[in-house]
């Protein structure tokens, strides 16, 4: 299944995969991947999965660049306008359920800049999020976060060179409106932990747990 994406050069393509639980769905939760990847990673087809087996109904999608076989992002506001698109499908497709947008790393930044800009979310989950460039914790990616007035859950692990030092998104979260972290002990950008091998998938699925009760949490308040 394609999802239209109307960019200022004309309407995109793009990939999405969407699959349901067993039983009734309790949501949506729309993810998105990093810069790097596209939405069949192992990691996010893992995570995926288990938030099905949660109940969830999830759609993995692709961003335009990752679309058109290009490595580096394209400008932001296409990644916004994608987000809105793949929202207003999810809507569409679920109605009366609530919709969650989730990201890995770029993915899940881009979510966060799309609702501070307006897009509706019943919550915002960011797998990774790369609070500055590793290394360059001088150059932060804060100043949109207490804009964002749905509920946050940042998952980190406590070896992302991203979030170094962890005061850092610390202080950042605390900025925000109603913001948390659940934090992966040993865990680097894509939650692996140094001397401990598994697969992608079944990292990915391992997160999952967390995600669950903040969407249960979520759901419950509202």
């Amino acid at each position: 299944m394609s999802l239209s994406v109307e960019l200022p050069s004309g309407e995109v393509q793009v990939s999405t995969a969407w699959e349901s639980p067993a039983g009734p769905s309790r949501g949506v939760v729309a993810i998105a991947h990093g810069a790097g990847a596209r939405m069949e990673h192992p990691f996010l087809v893992g995570f995926a999965g288990a938030l099905r087996d949660a109940g969830f109904t999830t759609v993995r999608f692709n961003f335009p660049y990752s679309e058109a076989g290009r490595r580096m992002p394209g400008p932001a506001s296409h990644a916004i306008l994608t987000w809105r698109a793949m929202v207003a499908a999810a809507r569409a497709e679920a109605p009366g359920v609530p919709v969650f947008a989730c990201g890995k790393s770029y993915g899940g930044r881009m979510a966060s800049m799309s609702v501070a800009e307006g897009l509706e979310v019943d919550g915002l989950v960011y797998v990774g999020y790369p609070l500055h460039p590793p290394g360059r914790p001088e150059k932060p990616r804060v100043e949109h976060l207490p804009e964002v007035r749905p509920p946050q859950l940042f998952v980190e692990g406590t070896n992302d060179p991203f979030v170094q030092p962890l005061s850092q998104l610390e202080e950042a979260v605390a900025s925000c409106q109603d913001a948390r972290i659940a934090w992966f002990e040993g865990g680097g950008h894509s939650f692996e932990v140094k001397g401990r091998k598994r697969p992608a998938d079944e990292v990915g699925a391992s997160i999952a747990p967390a995600v669950v009760d903040f969407l249960t949490a979520v759901m419950t308040v509202g």
